[in-house]
């Protein structure tokens, strides 16, 4: 691979981790519940807001990149130690997103309901930037193959189990912290069905073009 495509794939995946976080923030800013894998981290905001969503954010991923280690030992390669900038960069992305959609008006259910909507959207378009670009998955997902190359099992199945396991931690530490459950909704529940469709409609939309720039 030449070095100006590489450069072009790897910018592709900050603009990828942009759009992400961007879905993220409007999703919480609905506040009818976050991403399943985000849930963790946005239970931790909530019960310690001195670091801020997007900090928690990272902090999980960078969990998942130690959890990566773990499982690959020797087959962990050192270009997956990138994940760390690229964790603080997705934070820091949240945290703008964050600001930039804070002046969205909230007071209705049904302007909720599209703003986690549009959250869902970006959400999708971020992925399909991701997977166009092939340089590199995001932490949790990163973690997922490791485990699927490791057990030799289905990637698809791994990476629901671990939407699962999230929300239910997520749930859990909700009832320890505020003996009620906060920062799930039915916002999570629609954005764990919608994105996968999300990303269908946008790749095909996004990668002729995309892969013109790229290999130009």
């Amino acid at each position: 691979m030449k070095k100006s495509e590489l450069i072009k794939r790897y910018l592709l995946f900050i603009f990828c981790l942009f759009f992400i976080g961007l879905g993220i923030a409007l999703a919480k800013h609905s506040d009818l519940g976050i991403s399943p894998i985000s849930s963790v981290a946005n239970v931790l905001s909530l019960k310690w807001k001195a670091l801020s969503l997007g900090n928690w954010m990272t902090v999980m991923n960078c969990v998942f990149i130690l959890l990566q280690i773990l499982v690959l030992r020797k087959n962990f390669k050192p270009v997956q130690f990138l994940q760390i900038p690229l964790s603080f960069i997705f934070g820091w992305f949240t945290d703008l997103g964050l600001i930039l959609v804070g002046w969205l008006p909230t007071n209705s259910y049904l302007l909720k309901l599209l703003i986690q909507l549009g959250g869902v959207a970006t959400l999708g378009f971020g992925i399909a930037l991701g997977v166009i670009a092939g340089v590199m998955l995001n932490s949790p997902e990163a973690f997922v193959k490791a485990v699927s190359d490791t057990s030799k099992k289905e990637f698809g199945f791994l990476k629901v189990a671990l939407d699962v396991a999230m929300v239910v931690i997520a749930l859990t530490l909700s009832l320890i912290f505020f003996g009620r459950i906060e920062g799930i909704r039915e916002g999570t529940v629609i954005t764990a069905l919608l994105v996968g469709i999300c990303v269908k409609i946008f790749r095909p939309l996004l990668q002729k073009p995309l892969d013109a720039f790229i290999k130009k």
